[in-house]
């Protein structure tokens, strides 16, 4: 994985943070769109159509921009390797894993990818070593996570323990993607996603109508709605942010995207369906903003100059 890799450091521009942002804010809206299209649509279906969907999305989005897909197929093997680590895999465990555990519990445990990042990026990378101020960064993110996100909701770690190490391989997964990831530095971010969707979805079709049998389900119009949402909105949408974060700003810093989502979720409730924010939330965002600082470097800047 780390023959094409340079030897300086990833750094994020303003712009690249912006995007992360935006990033979180539809990749939040995944784990509610899940718990609604479980109420009639099994594991694996979902997980099919969401990608089958997103890749529809996006080839139209490339034929209105009158973008051709390549057929170069040493990059489809590396569209299919990418589809298996980051759709396949992690999209069929945090569904398994939301059967049996509630989805603030698996979003604070979908919030341990940038752990598994760091210790991996180091191993299988040349410019993003393991430092002291990346480790402290992520143990803070994570303990900002649990507090905003609320402590009760590790009160069901002691059950279910098959959920939690789902979404937990799942974040691995996540990690080991995106390090995958880097060798599409020199592909548009419209062409990856696209790519990575469509092999996903060519993956999951046997599988799916073996095991699920999809046509046997009727689903509500509110259980398509959400399927609609999760496939434009969390997937497709999501992926053009992704790849273009992970090629301006490495495997590390799109990984902080795990951190950030719970945030973005707790200030939409707050914004639009007037929730109220306990103390905890407060101290929570203001542990993960340090976090952050500290991955980018800048709280140890900071620290220095005082």
């Amino acid at each position: 994985m780390s023959k094409q890799i340079q030897s300086q450091e990833l750094s994020m521009s303003a712009t690249a943070w912006f995007w992360l942002i935006m990033l979180s804010i539809v990749w939040g809206g995944s784990f509610f769109f899940i718990e609604i299209c479980l109420r009639d649509l099994p594991t694996l279906t979902i997980v099919f159509f969401r990608v089958f969907l997103a890749a529809l999305t996006l080839y139209l989005y490339l034929a209105i921009r009158r973008t051709p897909m390549p057929l170069d197929p040493k990059l489809w093997r590396d569209f299919f390797g990418m589809g298996f680590l980051n759709n396949l895999v992690p999209f069929s465990l945090i569904v398994y894993g939301q059967t049996f555990i509630e989805s603030g519990l698996a979003s604070i445990l979908n919030a341990t990818m940038p752990i598994f990042t760091v210790l991996l990026a180091h191993f299988l990378t040349r410019d993003e070593r393991i430092n002291s101020g990346k480790l402290v960064g992520v143990l803070l993110g994570l303990f900002g996570v649990v507090m905003l996100i609320g402590p009760e909701a590790l009160q069901g770690f002691t059950a279910n323990i098959i959920g939690q190490m789902a979404i937990l391989a799942a974040a691995t997964s996540y990690a080991l993607a995106s390090i995958y990831g880097r060798r599409f530095r020199g592909v548009a971010s419209n062409i990856t996603a696209t790519g990575m969707l469509s092999a996903s979805a060519i993956m999951l079709l046997p599988v799916v109508m073996v095991i699920d049998r999809p046509w046997q389900y009727s689903p509500s119009m509110t259980t398509i709605s959400a399927l609609l949402a999760l496939a434009i909105l969390s997937t497709a949408m999501a992926y053009l942010m992704f790849f273009y974060v992970l090629r301006v700003g490495g495997a590390t810093n799109v990984s902080l995207v795990t951190l950030l989502i719970p945030m973005s979720a707790v200030l939409l409730g707050a914004l639009l369906l007037g929730e109220r924010l306990q103390w905890t939330a407060f101290v929570g965002m203001g542990f993960i903003f340090l976090g952050l600082l500290a991955i980018n470097g800048r709280l140890s800047t900071l620290v220095k100059k005082n």
